[in-house]
């Protein structure tokens, strides 16, 4: 009985290790390029406000999320998106082909979600990026891209992707 169980546990972690092996493949393959000059290009904001990557991530990384109204898995990840913002930490989303302002402003408002939201109606900022899916994260520490994720992510791997930046 314990050689079974000792073969399922190293079996298992086997099965983990392959896993994480293909999941870091995939970030590296799907990783999104910032364009040249990106940390300096102005953003402008649904509130009004115009920042750059540069200025938004000199003293502490900022998490930039590129979602979509659309996107099945964003309704799991923007959450805890909208959490990680309401906790303080640097936060800045990117509304991929999502509709006007007007629309993407009641989208938000319907989810209940308050973040700092660029409006990408034409798919413009995140064709530059190459951004092929929805979500994806991208953490910036002083203008340069630190880490890169797609697909489903939880609230601790954002948090541990933001707190390994702000270390390095």
């Amino acid at each position: 009985m314990l050689s079974k169980l000792r073969r399922w546990l190293r079996e298992g972690a086997i099965l983990l290790v392959l896993l994480a092996g293909v999941i870091i493949l995939l970030d590296v393959w799907r990783s999104p390029q910032m364009p040249a000059m990106f940390d300096s290009t102005p953003l402008h904001t649904l509130d009004g406000e115009t920042v750059t990557l540069a200025s938004i991530s000199e003293e502490r990384p900022v998490l930039l999320y590129f979602w979509a109204s659309w996107c099945g898995i964003c309704r799991f990840t923007t959450p805890d998106v909208a959490r990680l913002q309401s906790e303080g930490e640097n936060v800045m989303t990117i509304a991929l082909r999502s509709g006007n302002d007007g629309e993407v402003s009641r989208w938000l408002s319907r989810k209940g979600v308050t973040f700092p939201v660029v409006n990408d109606s034409g798919g413009e900022i995140s064709r530059n990026w190459e951004i092929s899916v929805t979500p994806t994260l991208v953490v910036v520490s002083k203008g340069q891209v630190v880490t890169t994720t797609s697909g489903w992510t939880s609230y601790w791997g954002m948090k541990l992707r933001l707190w390994r930046a702000a270390m390095f």
